[in-house]
């Protein structure tokens, strides 16, 4: 068995698990035609799909039912462990380690992405849920509310602390980005609330509370993005191999914030009238663009990184960080084809990433069973 500290970054698993049961979705929602809201799967008529449309229907959701599967499982596997953190000696150190406290969003980014995979996918396969889902808003926003409280509590507490503590701001890592990652999640589910609740009620209180979390997310994005690339050119370098994975963390930052002003978006239009099919357009190009180059520049930096480390035979929590930039990407790439245009290109693109992503979390779950001793280890396979 695997006798390293339990670490709350684990929680990037079943992050990563319930992301790719979300691929599919958002694939379907803004690629397939079907009726207005949430598309589900009575949308979808199988019988008239024949061939590679019926297989490749099918496809699509096996992959949600597997990975919803997958999300849960690895969510309730790792509660133990975090019970455990919680009440032990090493979350008062790490809480007063600002390097090290970036760690402890992890659990929070898995439990709202839960919201976002009861909401999307398993609403896709369960049809009470998908015909009374105005009835669950109030609920679902109440239990939003009480994460909202905790996660935001946390972040200015661990910010504050860090603050008096004056520490060495050139020692920040990408691992930072963590802070507006989760407050990108936080924001992005309440949005969705927003533009998917009919209680006007539900809907601006959702939305204001979106627009507190979400200006506060990108300020802390901006900020630390800076601070982060100042460290870079003045020499600091890119840090130990274990803190690689991060560099593409940017990457789901820009689609959480970009889908809830997206969301928002639909929440003017429902709420208050709007016609804004410019500003979707708007939204989603710039930031699949952006994403586009910063990729293609992430990946020259890991390109060492590629060749000499992740293909070893060795595992360390961090690299569950590479799952959450592919499936950023695959996503938005499906509202770039809906807002900004219908290219094959982003059609191509959001399945390809799909795919990259599903071989990664496979690989990356293979190695975390083998050090966990679930399955044999090679002599050669190194759990750090």
């Amino acid at each position: 068995m695997n006798n390293k500290p339990f670490s709350p970054l684990i929680f990037l698993s079943s992050l990563g698990a319930g992301g790719i049961s979300i691929i599919p979705f958002a694939f379907m929602q803004y690629t397939t035609e079907h009726g207005s809201g949430l598309i589900q799967r009575a949308d979808i008529n199988h019988n008239a799909l024949s061939g590679l449309y019926l297989l490749s229907q099918y496809g699509l959701e096996t992959i949600m039912l597997v990975f919803i599967a997958l999300h849960l499982l690895l969510t309730i596997a790792h509660v133990k462990g975090l019970w455990q953190f919680l009440h032990s000696n090493r979350l008062i150190a790490v809480v007063k380690n600002p390097l090290a406290s970036p760690t402890l969003m992890a659990p929070f980014i898995s439990i709202v992405m839960t919201m976002n995979v009861v909401i999307g996918p398993l609403r896709y396969f369960t049809p009470w849920l998908a015909d009374n889902l105005q009835l669950v808003m109030l609920p679902a926003l109440l239990f939003w509310s009480l994460i909202y409280v905790a996660l935001l509590g946390t972040v200015m507490y661990l910010l504050q602390h860090a603050f008096v503590q004056k520490f060495d701001t050139s020692q920040i890592s990408f691992s930072w980005l963590l802070h507006p990652f989760a407050i990108g999640m936080l924001t992005v589910t309440g949005m969705g609330f927003a533009a998917l609740a009919n209680a006007p009620m539900i809907a601006n209180t959702a939305a204001f509370m979106s627009l507190v979390s979400g200006s506060m997310g990108i300020f802390l994005l901006v900020i630390t993005t800076i601070i982060i690339f100042q460290n870079f050119f003045s020499g600091a370098g890119l840090g130990d191999k274990k803190t690689l994975p991060s560099i593409l963390i940017i990457i789901p930052n820009i689609t959480l914030y970009a889908i809830s002003a997206f969301r928002f978006g639909h929440y003017l239009e429902h709420q208050h009238g709007a016609h804004l099919d410019s500003y979707f357009a708007i939204v989603t190009g710039i930031s699949f663009a952006i994403e586009t180059w910063y990729f293609l520049f992430g990946l020259l930096l890991l390109k060492k990184y590629f060749q000499k480390d992740y293909f070893n035979q060795e595992y360390y929590v961090t690299q569950w960080g590479l799952i959450c930039p592919i499936v950023a990407y695959s996503v938005l790439a499906s509202f770039t084809y809906k807002a900004f245009t219908p290219s094959f290109v982003f059609y191509g693109l959001s399945i390809t990433f799909m795919l990259i992503a599903i071989i990664f979390f496979f690989d990356l779950i293979s190695r975390y069973l083998r050090c966990c001793g679930v399955i044999p280890k090679s002599k050669k396979m190194v759990c750090q």
